[in-house]
């Protein structure tokens, strides 16, 4: 009967879409809204949607919205499916709301410094929409040449350039978003300071979609920076690597940017690549600064210092700007470079920096106890790692050694003052983890903005909070 039902509303549903949005993409088949259902997340089975759109204007985001609430149909919000910890991946029965089509670059304001932007444009292409204004936005997720900005605010993503710039948040002075109800809000703007009222902004920021649906973005731009200079050092083993960080950080360092690979990283992106990376190491660092000039020189130079204090085989500099191009090429590749040798599973942990050697040690331990290959790459200069567990493709119980895995990890980083979520968001892979690292207090909180925000709980339920 309540199958039924749902079929019912279902229907009744999409007509009243079509009657409402004639102009609006709708799919609705299985074999076209199937490639919908998932993100990048290994070993997530997500549901079948009722149908898959793809607006083109706020307005017609919100009238969708309205539709949804009046008929009580969930519905997913989606940007380029890049994410790795299920946000945006499919729910049975609910509607999926695709972002790609509000993809303009609304505006490059040289005198403030911000661009306006709607939530389908890519990262790069914004990017080099501001390169050609002598300006540079900040925020570089791995996958900057195909995930949105949308889902960069999302997730509250991360990237290479995180040690010294920040997260998307930091990025971000005022958004446009779709309530609940279909209502549109727009909150901060171009001011440099602006502290009237709650800060809505930065509430929506990493929500994944559960409080509000972005429709525009303003955001900070930074005069372009000379162009960077690039060090790799090699070392024995991880945990001399990590000691490095640990002295960079120490001395107070703060590169441009400050990456990790560890031996079976190095031998998968070289195996991919093809670069000449010293396959023998047990873990390399990529530092590089973007002072410029004498300063560059001087930053690298105690980064130097410290790689060699701590044991570096060899270290090494970028012969020039191609070159460096090259090398950070092969860091984003690193995820992928893993899945050329199985199934793999990106992880996100962080830890206070000064903690980084001990969580590359307890990785290890956590791969050597359950027999597992786990690839270790990441943002070492912020702490935030990224254990990958490497699957064959054969192994039917992947998905529960890789639970047990990182149930492993995940203590070991709680119990060092870290997260479970350095920057790929909670979705579902991650919200089981919410009440034990914030506190049954701190979700309840987050339970009443979400009631607030979002009464009838259409709003991509299920992701972040336990429905």
């Amino acid at each position: 009967m309540l199958a039924r039902m749902a079929t019912t509303t279902g229907t009744r549903f999409l007509a009243a879409l079509r009657a409402a949005e004639p102009d609006l993409r709708l799919l609705t088949e299985a074999t076209d809204t199937d490639a919908y259902r998932y993100d990048e997340t290994a070993y997530l089975e997500p549901g079948h949607p009722l149908g898959v759109v793809f607006p083109t204007s706020t307005a017609q985001v919100a009238a969708i919205v309205r539709l949804c609430a009046e008929h009580r149909v969930p519905l997913v919000p989606r940007g380029a499916g890049s994410g790795l910890s299920g946000g945006a991946t499919a729910i049975d029965g609910a509607l999926t709301v695709v972002m790609t089509q509000l993809d303009r670059i609304l505006e490059i304001d040289v005198a403030n410094l911000t661009a306006t932007v709607q939530p389908g444009v890519i990262n790069a292409d914004l990017g080099r929409a501001a390169a050609e204004h002598g300006l540079f936005y900040a925020p570089d997720p791995a996958s900057f040449e195909f995930c949105t900005i949308g889902g960069n605010l999302a997730e509250n993503s991360g990237g290479l350039r995180c040690v010294k710039y920040g997260v998307t948040r930091d990025a971000v002075l005022g958004l446009e978003v779709v309530l609940a109800d279909g209502a549109v809000i727009r909150s901060g703007g171009k001011n440099a300071k602006d502290v009237l009222g709650y800060d809505l902004t930065h509430l929506f920021i990493g929500s994944e979609g559960t409080l509000g649906i972005i429709t525009e973005a303003i955001l900070r731009l930074r005069p372009m920076p000379p162009p960077m200079l690039t060090l790799l050092a090699f070392f024995p083993s991880v945990a001399a690597a990590g000691e490095a960080v640990a002295a960079m950080t120490s001395a107070g360092l703060v590169p441009a940017t400050l990456e990790l690979m560890d031996r079976f990283t190095i031998e998968a992106v070289d195996a991919a690549m093809r670069i000449g990376l010293d396959t023998s190491a047990g873990a390399m660092l990529m530092v590089e600064s973007d002072l410029g000039g004498a300063a560059a020189e001087a930053e690298l130079k105690v980064a130097a210092d410290a790689c060699e204090a701590a044991g570096s085989t060899s270290v090494l500099r970028a012969a020039d700007t191609t070159e460096a191009d090259w090398l950070r090429q092969a860091r984003r590749k690193a995820h992928w470079s893993l899945e050329q040798a199985g199934v793999a599973r990106m992880d996100d942990v962080g830890v206070p920096r000064s903690r980084v050697p001990q969580m590359l040690a307890a990785i290890e331990k956590v791969a050597t106890a359950h027999s597992m290959r786990i690839g270790v790459f990441g943002h070492a200069g912020d702490g935030n790692l990224h254990p990958t567990y490497v699957m064959d493709r054969d192994d039917l119980a992947a998905g529960a050694r890789i639970e047990a895995a990182r149930a492993d990890i995940y203590a070991a980083a709680l119990a060092m003052g870290g997260t479970v979520s350095g920057e790929h968001g909670t979705g579902i892979a991650k919200r089981s983890y919410l009440v034990r690292q914030r506190g049954a207090d701190s979700v309840r909180v987050m339970r009443s903005l979400k009631d607030a925000l979002d009464p009838l709980g259409i709003l991509n339920p299920g992701k972040v909070l336990e429905v």
